[in-house]
């Protein structure tokens, strides 16, 4: 066998991401993707309310929510518009039917409490379904892109791609390797949205000179979110729904030691990183053997670049110890450089422009659906509608966390584990002697949480995935399939590992 070539990539180039690759539907298929969209949303409007099947008949208003919900989702997973278009358009179609500026014919007199004959429920806030697009976590996504744009700007990015990346060789595989560990090792203990904007930041100068017929830009890119993902298991402080599940527990007397989760899920973190790393290799070969980071020069020694090098250290040193140590959340943390960069003129009007806005909407929109599931009631009523407490045990645990990533996959995660926490917890305090030998209650809820971080099949699944699908290099068909793989392969690990040491490390 011949060997590859060798690929010298500089870094001193210009970076801009590539649109995405080819092979997007004809005008037709887009209409007909659309109408068949259209006509899910539709028909689940106008279904009798007892076709859904739910304990009760939905309101009014969460019909109207499932019916966006099954649009918004078709429309996700078919993309006959941008994607972040949709998100727009389904935080308009809330506004205009099911919040309390909707329009007047979709509201019942004032004072009634039927809509024809159907009980309509308590509308949502206007101003919550827009401030969905003020959500802390997009404040988070600002701050990741100003500090994106100020390391591109002062060519901070490429050292630290030679740096972070050197003991990993230029193997190909290798530095891909490096990209995943370095990933995950981060977002365990920092916020996986910060992680996959600095690590992305990183890795664009290598994306955008690797060849554009070849694959392995592709694993690459998708590295980066399943990494973040996936490593946020690895702590209890590692991703909100940990958070959740963790808080949750203590309320009810049960605490789970920092070294005890570690020691649980930082096994499981890297099986699924492991089978991650080889699952893109054999998907997404690279066409060249080595890839070879150039850094010409020395690290820019002005003054303005000094305050970039500052300001990023300190940014990352509180994202990771600021709460603890000085009480300051992340998402604060993010507007940080912001106004740093702003007073100092490392960035300017112009570079403004540079910010993914339609990644922001993307989010937004995402949030917005969060929102109406949770303040309609929509969410914990379908939750209830789900007998768990009286399924076998087995079947108990490994169906909440179905129930979990499936959810997880078309809301936010944290949203979802707030939802169903609770929910479960409830069922599991009441059968504490059947789950006693797979680590009681907490192996249940860790369970749950586990799978909200494995919903990563689409781009508003997780915040990482929307900044990586927004860098270009990525087909929404990819993510998918990758997703579901490491989605279901992790799900196998993680419960697999709770079931057989759950009672051993979490048992009292």
């Amino acid at each position: 066998m011949e060997p590859k070539e060798q690929l010298s990539t500089s870094l001193s180039e210009p970076q801009t991401a590539k649109s995405a690759p080819s092979g997007v539907p004809t005008d037709n298929k887009k209409l007909i993707c659309l109408g068949i969209c259209l006509a899910i949303g539709l028909l689940a409007w106008f279904l009798p309310a007892s076709a859904f099947g739910l304990k009760g008949d939905p309101t009014v208003l969460e019909q109207r929510v499932i019916a966006i919900f099954l649009f918004a989702a078709a429309m996700w997973i078919t993309e006959p518009i941008p994607i972040w278009t949709t998100s727009v358009l389904t935080m308009v179609l809330m506004l205009l039917t099911v919040s309390n500026s909707a329009i007047a014919f979709m509201a019942p007199e004032k004072g009634a409490e039927l809509y024809n004959g159907q009980i309509y429920g308590e509308p949502i806030s206007y101003k919550a379904i827009m401030a969905a697009f003020a959500d802390p976590t997009i404040m988070l996504f600002m701050g990741g892109f100003v500090l994106a744009i100020a390391a591109t700007k002062y060519k901070m990015d490429a050292g630290l791609a030679k740096a972070m990346l050197k003991p990993f060789g230029t193997r190909a595989e290798y530095v891909l390797l490096g990209f995943i560990l370095i990933s995950a090792t981060f977002s365990m203990f920092m916020s996986n949205t910060a992680t996959a904007a600095m690590m992305l930041t990183i890795l664009s100068p290598v994306l955008a000179t690797l060849p554009s017929d070849g694959k392995g830009k592709i694993g690459l890119a998708l590295a980066i979110p399943i990494a973040c993902n996936v490593g946020g298991i690895g702590t209890p402080i590692g991703t909100p729904p940990n958070a959740i599940a963790t808080g949750f527990l203590e309320k009810q007397g049960i605490e789970i030691a920092f070294g005890d989760w570690m020691l649980m899920m930082v096994p499981v973190v890297l099986i699924i990183l492991v089978f991650s790393w080889f699952l893109l290799v054999k998907l997404f070969p690279f066409s060249q053997r080595d890839i070879v980071i150039e850094v010409p020069g020395d690290f820019d020694k002005s003054p303005k670049a000094f305050i970039v090098y500052v300001t990023f250290g300190v940014t990352i040193f509180l994202w990771v110890f600021g709460k603890d140590l000085f009480g300051i959340n992340a998402n604060v943390v993010a507007l940080i450089p912001f106004a740093v960069f702003s007073i100092t003129g490392v960035i300017t009007k112009k570079d403004l422009a540079l910010i993914d806005w339609d990644v922001l909407w993307l989010v937004a929109g995402g949030f917005a659906l969060g929102i109406g599931l949770d303040k309609t009631g929509l969410g914990k009523h379908m939750v209830d509608s789900i007998p768990l407490d009286q399924w076998p045990t087995l079947v108990m645990m490994i169906g909440a966390g179905v129930l979990c990533i499936t959810m997880s996959t078309f809301m936010s995660n944290s949203g979802t584990a707030a939802l169903l926490v609770p929910i479960l917890a409830a069922a599991g305090m009441g059968m504490q002697e059947q789950l006693a030998s797979f680590g009681g209650v907490p192996a249940l809820l860790i369970g749950v949480a586990l799978s909200a971080s494995l919903a990563m099949s689409l781009p508003i699944s997780t915040p990482p995935n929307a900044l990586a699908y927004a860098k270009g290099f990525i087909q929404q068909k990819d993510m998918a399939v990758v997703g579901i793989i490491v989605g279901v392969f992790g799900m196998i690990v993680g419960y697999s590992a709770l079931i057989l040491f759950g009672n051993t490390v979490f048992g009292n």
